[in-house]
């Protein structure tokens, strides 16, 4: 419990930017370092964790925790996520408006807006790397990034709920039709 508590309060505490920039530091600690999960694993946990309610860091770090060690193990990976967000919010809080004046801290956050998106493309790339290779999955990446980056050039926001339904809805055709044709 504490091994799982530590890595995941260091996770919360050295990553800025949310979940997804969160995910590629889970991934090698849990994956790659401690091996906890396999890669395999760590793909299903970001997808599932992203079709649940709940921001998806604190979702990743209560199933890594549940495979771990189940429920004592999931509770001590979300209470290790979550507080050093916390504690930061509720300092920052206390001081808000003074400390958004502070010029270097306004700075600061400029500089980690740009770190945090290049942290959620390396997750992209790494899932990209490592997912399946067929022709839907293909095509569904393909079709999900374009109309993901027309929604951004035009202005639109493009709710990811529905593009997730719409793939997932893409995907069951797609079954049904290979069931029904007995091809694969």
């Amino acid at each position: 419990m504490t091994e799982l508590f530590v890595t995941f309060l260091k996770i919360g505490l050295f990553t800025f930017g949310g979940g997804y920039a969160m995910i590629p530091m889970i991934q090698h600690l849990c994956v790659e370092q401690k091996k906890w999960i396999t890669h395999e694993e760590m793909m299903d946990i970001t997808v599932v964790a992203e079709s649940t309610p709940g921001p998806i860091a604190i979702n990743c770090a209560t199933f890594v925790g549940l495979a771990r060690a189940g429920l004592p193990g999931a509770t001590a990976a979300t209470v290790g996520v979550v507080l050093p967000s916390f504690v930061i919010i509720f300092l920052i809080s206390r001081f808000l408006d003074r400390f958004l004046q502070i010029g270097f801290i306004a700075s600061a956050f400029r500089g980690i807006r740009i770190a945090v998106g290049l942290l959620i493309l390396q997750a992209a790339v790494n899932m990209l790397k490592k997912g399946e290779k067929s022709p839907l999955s293909r095509f569904l990446t393909a079709g999900t990034a374009g109309i993901m980056l027309l929604g951004a050039l035009l202005g639109r926001n493009i709710s990811s709920i529905a593009v997730m339904l719409a793939a997932g809805a893409v995907g069951l055709a797609v079954f049904a039709a290979q069931r029904k044709g007995g091809c694969k």
